[in-house]
């Protein structure tokens, strides 16, 4: 799948699709619409946040956000915003 390919290129960790909830890095699933990618952070990862302010946590996940959006968008694919917050985005096709 191409989304995998890009991500993958560009150093981003994915993990498979029938992994566990809690195995961490970036999932890509296949929805009716398109393309889901969720990213799925570490307790020390969440706990560092919590530590820092909900503040720190949300800004990160914005960037990560922004920069699979930035590179799928510069593959071609159309990115539209998360259906649900632990969602990072999801492309249509």
């Amino acid at each position: 799948m191409q989304v995998r390919r890009a991500l993958m290129q560009a150093g981003f960790i994915l993990v498979t699709e029938d992994a566990e909830a809690e195995v961490i890095g970036l999932s890509v699933i296949e929805v009716p619409t398109g393309v889901l990618v969720r990213w799925t952070v570490s307790d020390a990862f969440t706990a560092l946040a919590n530590d820092q302010g909900e503040a720190c946590g949300d800004t990160i996940q914005e960037a990560v956000r922004a920069a699979v959006s930035a590179l799928l968008l510069q593959e071609g694919h159309t990115v539209t915003r998360p259906l649900h917050h632990a969602d990072l985005l999801l492309l249509t096709s």
